[in-house]
């Protein structure tokens, strides 16, 4: 794996306009408010967090599909700049993009053929004959053989399965540097789930492209990513390697989402799981200082509530942004 960072997110901040009347701004929502990361060549991380977290935001911001309203998203080296029409057709056709809702995500007149061939024809693929080889490659890369068995099909003549493969096809069509799943398998059966994850992992191997998973689901992330970024309030509150974080989360919150992972043994539904009191704070109006310290069992008076923490640095490279580690990076 090269050491050249492929996609560097610096200072990203997104938010919204809250209006009353449609014109009278009444204040704004960051959903994504001073986000750090970056992602080498062929690596996959995982983006964890709660609903309104602002992991979709998160997304669809390093996706072009949403303006920054600070910081920036560069990829191999350029910074995006959405307003740039020509630079916008060149970094989307280097990014795919996994949506959440599969049926939503196909056009429900198109086949399978022209599902997958429209990408390439908007990107100037013009032999037909390499158009037909990459759709046949991509279907055999995610089982769905024989091919002539379903590259006529339309959406609803699928299984959710069946149609959210040919939605990974139709993000790697143009064999992407980078791929951004957004809760891909979460409208999925469970018995689905799992091999899924591990069609998109051989992908990721085969292809050497790097993933950013999207999940509110700590369950499946050691079936996918090497790094954890744990998201709150709209801030990466923990990073780290996934087992690490996984066996030695620090940070409270990271914590509570660990203790409230399901369990297969029906024995142990009857214990009750341990979650934090209260709600995720609301993005229009986040709480000062930590965003998780109305919700924290460590909460420490005249210290949480009025300073943000910075990131500290622990073993491992794991990172956590919690004033009960001051000191010990």
């Amino acid at each position: 794996m090269e050491n050249k960072e492929l996609l560097e997110v610096e200072n990203l901040q997104t938010y919204f306009t809250l209006r009353k009347w449609g014109f009278l701004r009444v204040g704004e929502v960051k959903a994504v408010d001073g986000v750090d990361f970056e992602l080498k060549k062929g690596e996959a991380v995982s983006i964890v967090g709660e609903s309104g977290c602002g992991k979709s935001t998160l997304a669809k911001t390093i996706l072009g599909l949403v303006e920054p309203t600070g910081g920036q998203v560069n990829f191999n080296g350029k910074t995006l700049d959405i307003s740039d029409k020509k630079h916008l057709d060149w970094y989307r056709s280097k990014v795919g993009y996994i949506q959440q809702d599969p049926y939503g995500a196909l056009p429900p007149f198109m086949t399978v053929r022209r599902i997958l061939e429209e990408p390439m024809v908007i990107n100037g693929i013009k032999d037909e004959k390499e158009r037909e080889k990459r759709i046949h490659r991509a279907l055999e890369d995610l089982k769905m053989t024989p091919v002539n068995e379903f590259i006529n099909k339309f959406p609803h003549m699928l299984s959710g399965g069946q149609q959210q493969r040919i939605v990974i096809a139709r993000s790697k069509i143009l064999d992407p540097g980078l791929i951004v799943a957004d809760e891909p398998v979460s409208m999925l059966d469970p018995s689905v789930r799992v091999e899924i994850l591990e069609l998109l992992k051989k992908l990721q191997d085969d292809y050497e492209m790097a993933v950013v998973y999207i999940t509110h689901d700590l369950s499946t992330v050691r079936y996918f990513s090497e790094r954890i970024f744990v998201m709150y309030g709209g801030k990466l509150i923990e990073k780290g390697p996934v087992e690490k974080i996984l066996r030695e989360a620090k940070h409270p919150y990271t914590k509570a989402l660990l203790e409230a992972i399901s369990d297969p043994d029906p024995e142990n539904v009857k214990t009750f799981k341990k979650v934090p009191p209260g709600e995720p704070p609301s993005l229009a109006n986040p709480p000062s200082g930590c965003r998780f310290h109305p919700r924290c069992p460590d909460f420490m008076e005249g210290k949480c509530e009025v300073e943000v923490p910075p990131e500290f640095i622990l073993e491992d490279d794991q990172r956590v942004s919690c004033w009960l580690y001051e000191g010990e990076d």
